[in-house]
């Protein structure tokens, strides 16, 4: 299947650069992917098509500081985008510019070494345990905003702003970005009308936001990214599951590790903690999640191609031919004309 098949065009100034204030003051778009009709929402009325008969699954991820500006010992500027630990003290890593085996980048008084390669990734040794590259990442980090995002906003802020209220767990190097819209007062009022809440966490990698540069969509590689579900958290999933309540799953992140763990019969396995490289992609058949809360996505993603599937044959009657002519296609292009906000920062919908 052609990666243009899963183009579109958005002018830039729809980009956001910001989060709404306050975060549930979002627009919200309801999509029916039964009868194909969209409402303009604010984030806050989504109480409005919930029930006590549903679950919020939710990603619990944190992200950290990933980012640091470095020199080369033999000179020259370098940054580096730390993605994860593969061993004690060695790191994948995005770099720029391309750093050769060999290479030695100073930070204030630490050093590290480049000493591989692998994919798009530098293979870096830290010469640090995790704990201490945190600490110094803390300290000089800086938030791993996407490149789209040209923010002015102090460190201390943007560290805030690009976090759910709710992250927990710290490992992420993007955010997962539907989470955005929640307030504590929202989660609060659903809790009151009986709306289950769930966690898992998925640290958010280049699985998730690496760019598809394969011609045919099938031969995107897609990294494997850490994840993680609580036994008793799988337990009180598979009986709602069994009862008949509604799967909500926040973001495409959390929808892939459900996604990765459920079997054909719609029942989540026992796999507490793995790693999936699971890519979503027409005419994928979705086990376990029944409806989908996700921000408005970039062309030609991999995240585009999951919100796509969700809406086409086998998961509706609809069988995908293009994103533009897709139930999602349309609604992008009513979220175009009513000038909603894209991306990380931006709007949201809720696909039911």
């Amino acid at each position: 299947m052609k990666t243009l098949l899963f183009n579109y065009y958005l002018p830039k100034d729809f980009i956001a650069q910001s989060p709404a204030k306050p975060r549930d003051s979002s627009r919200l778009m309801i999509i029916d992917r039964k009868n194909g009709k969209m409402e303009s929402l604010r984030f806050k009325e989504i109480e409005r098509y919930l029930s006590s008969n549903d679950v919020l699954v939710l990603n619990k991820t944190k992200v950290f500081p990933a980012r640091i500006f470095a020199n080369k010992v033999t000179g020259g500027k370098v940054e580096i985008l730390f993605i994860e630990e593969v061993k004690s003290g060695i790191w994948t890593a995005l770099t720029h510019p391309g750093l050769k085996i060999g290479t030695n980048i100073v930070l204030k008084k630490y050093l590290f070494t480049s000493i591989g390669h692998k994919g798009m990734t530098v293979i870096i040794d830290t010469h640090l345990e995790k704990h201490k590259l945190m600490d110094l990442l803390i300290k000089y980090g800086h938030t791993p905003l996407p490149p789209y995002i040209n923010s002015l906003e102090k460190e201390s802020l943007l560290r805030k702003e690009y976090q759910t209220i709710y992250a927990k767990e710290i490992g992420s190097v993007a955010a997962p970005t539907a989470g955005f819209h929640f307030t504590e007062t929202l989660l609060d009022k659903l809790r009151r009308k009986g709306v289950k809440i769930e966690y898992v966490t998925l640290h958010v990698g280049l699985g998730t936001f690496a760019p598809v540069k394969a011609r045919e969509i099938e031969n995107h590689p897609m990294h494997f990214e850490e994840f993680l579900v609580d036994g008793n958290t799988l337990e009180r999933l598979n009986r709602a599951k069994k009862s008949g309540k509604r799967i909500i799953s926040v973001g495409t992140t959390t929808t892939r590790v459900l996604e990765t763990i459920s079997n054909s019969s719609g029942i989540l396995k026992n796999d507490h903690s793995d790693q999936t490289d699971i890519f979503i992609y027409p005419p994928y058949k979705f086990k376990f999640v029944d409806a989908l809360i996700t921000n408005f996505h970039l062309p030609k993603s991999t995240l585009l191609a999951l919100v796509s599937a969700f809406v086409s044959f086998p998961n509706t009657n609809s069988k995908f031919k293009n994103f533009n002519s897709c139930l999602m296609g349309g609604a992008y292009k009513k979220a175009i004309k009513d000038k909603y906000r894209f991306y990380s920062f931006g709007d949201v919908c809720f696909i039911i």
